[in-house]
């Protein structure tokens, strides 16, 4: 007889920095969702499916977990919440060079009821192997019904193991998506999260924290695609530094926001970009609802 087919949502978890876009982005095979060195670079719960013959998983990013500063982190955290009411598997991430006293942070704030696998990310920064297999058995010791691997998603080290780990907890079921599905959202919104990408890559200090994008229009003509786009900040001194000297730096990054969003639409892109000022906007419920944190 043929094996059943196998489907369920599995949800990334973890503290910010984590590893959890570099992740999914690799079991996918897809570059879906944007990532930065920077911490809080994820704001959404964004789905990823992987469809295969025997198999859909449906895969869940989500923010790292923090303590909630303004309404942007309350829902933010919201999303985290949401992911766990789902979750049929959670996959959580912690940094191995981390102390364990911040993941059980994390772990308390979850509380998951679901089958546990621990990524102890990060391994190619540890240089002594024994410092790995100590670590591994450290946590193995203490949440012995979980599966605990050590990888490195960077360098894809330890990662074929993953998968096998998943389909062992994957419940029966049927396909939630069509096969050539590989998020629930939209094109337009990843170009939006392709441009704020390109702002924590080119800018320092607060402004990428401070800074929403907000895609006003997206008209796909026969040969190119014509995209507008609002950056969100929430001072005028914030606009001077991402205007830069005589308009260079919101020029390279149209430049290099363009590029990526080529790659990403296989088409060639008219991309124009203007810097809005929304005094407090990560503490007010309307701005939040217009640039899509419902």
């Amino acid at each position: 007889m043929p094996e059943q087919f196998k489907s369920g949502f599995v949800n990334i978890f973890g503290a910010p920095n984590a590893g959890k876009s570099t992740l999914l982005n690799l079991l996918l095979g897809e570059r879906l969702v944007i990532i930065s060195p920077k911490v809080q670079t994820t704001r959404h719960r964004i789905l990823g499916i992987l469809s295969e013959p025997g198999y859909q998983v449906v895969f869940s990013d989500t923010p790292g977990i923090i303590e909630p500063r303004y309404k942007l982190h309350q829902k933010m955290m919201l999303q985290v919440k949401s992911a766990l009411e789902d979750a049929d598997v959670a996959i959580l991430m912690h940094d191995i060079n981390q102390p364990i006293e911040e993941f059980e942070l994390v772990n308390s704030f979850l509380k998951l009821k679901v089958p546990v696998i621990l990524l102890l990310n990060k391994t190619d920064a540890v240089k002594d192997k024994s410092t790995i297999d100590a670590t591994v058995k450290q946590f193995g010791e203490k949440f012995p019904k979980w599966e605990v691997l050590p990888v490195s998603a960077r360098k894809e080290t330890g990662t074929d193991k993953i998968m096998p780990a998943i389909l062992k907890h994957l419940p029966e079921g049927f396909a939630y998506y069509p096969d050539d599905s590989i998020s629930d959202r939209s094109e337009r919104f990843f170009v939006g999260e392709m441009v704020r990408e390109q702002i924590y890559a080119l800018y320092e200090e607060e402004i990428p924290y401070h800074a929403a994008v907000l895609v006003q229009s997206f008209e796909e003509k026969p040969t190119l695609t014509v995209i507008k786009a609002d950056i969100i900040v929430s001072r005028e001194t914030q606009k001077m530094i991402l205007l830069g000297k005589g308009g260079s730096m919101i020029k390279q990054l149209g430049i290099n926001s363009r590029k990526v969003i080529e790659e990403f639409l296989q088409k060639k892109v008219h991309l124009e970009l203007f810097i809005k000022v929304r005094p407090k906007w990560r503490d007010n419920e309307n701005y939040l609802r217009e640039y899509g944190y419902n």
